[in-house]
Parts: C-alpha cells; structure tokens; sequence
C-alpha cells in the first residue's frame, strides 16, 4: 500500500493529474503475478518483474489514450478504465473469477521463504524505503521539477520547455 501510496502522491499530489484508476494497475500487476508463478510454474521474483512489465505497457497504452482528456472527463475515463478492467478480470475463469487465483508460492530470499505476513516485514519495509527515496531524488531533480510546473500551470510550464505530454504520461505510467 506504501508503494501506492507513493504513486499517487506524484500523480495526483505533485503533477496535479486526477486519476481513480491505481487500483486497477496494483490489479494487473498482482494477476500477471500470480499467473506467471501459478500457471506458468516460474519464480515469483519473476512474476513481479512480469507484473512490473506488464503494467508499464498498458499504463503507457491507456495513458496516451486517457490524458487526452482534461477537467473532469480524465477522472471519468479513468474510473471507467478501472470498472472494466475489474469486470473483465472478474469474469475471467483463468485467474479464478471472483476469488482470485489460489497457490500463489511464497518468495524466498536467500532460501528463507517468506510465507507470513511477519516474515515479509522487513522486506516490505526495505523496498518501501528504497521507493521513497528514489521518489524523494525523483521530486529534487530536472523533472521532479517538471512534474510540479504541470500542476501549477501547464502552458507555462511548457513555454519554458516542458513537453506537459511527455511529463505527463510518464508520470502515470
């Protein structure tokens, strides 16, 4: 949730983008996921690299359709992303329906298996931290600086050389 959380600070904090769509990309990542290590028998290490590669595509296919919208249409076609993205999953009998999919193996790291929620602690607590501060050099640097013209005032922005476009779409993704 931290790592989320980070996600939508910089979209919807600093780059001043309304989106209601995260939850269907944290979605994707989970069932290409559990799909890589459950049918397709592979590491979950992995799976989330799979989960990772599948999410940019489609967050930079949607993004280049969906942040041609602006007011109050971008939320709008966001939610409407999210809703069918959980319908089409939903329905789907490959990853388990509703429920989801069942005997997802746990990660290990160094042979150790992480297979609780406490045993998982402190490796979620280390990527959440290198998250942040890669989020923090991210938001000190040439288009951290970027990201937060867009919010205040776009043309601006991009009358000093910002393509708002580019910016903006890689901030979603």
């Amino acid at each position: 949730y931290g790592l989320v959380a980070l996600g939508l600070v910089l979209l919807t904090g600093v780059s001043g983008i309304t989106s209601f769509g995260q939850a269907a990309f944290v979605g994707i990542g989970a069932y290409t996921t559990a799909v890589v290590t459950v049918h397709f028998g592979m590491s979950p290490w992995l799976g989330l690299v799979a989960g990772l590669l599948v999410n940019l595509a489609l967050a930079a296919v949607l993004g280049v359709i969906t942040l041609r919208l602006s007011g109050h249409y971008l939320p709008l076609g966001t939610i409407c992303w999210s809703v069918s993205i959980y319908y089409v999953f939903g329905n789907m009998e490959m990853l388990g329906g509703q429920t989801g999919t069942m005997g997802i193996p746990a990660i290990s790291v160094f042979g150790l298996s992480l297979d609780s929620g406490r045993s998982m602690y402190y490796l979620i607590w280390i990527v959440t931290l290198a998250a942040l501060l890669l989020t923090q050099n991210l938001l000190e640097s040439r288009p951290g600086r970027a990201m937060r013209a867009l919010k205040n005032n776009q043309e601006m922005a991009e009358n000093f050389g910002v393509n708002g476009a580019r910016v903006k779409l890689a901030v979603f993704v």
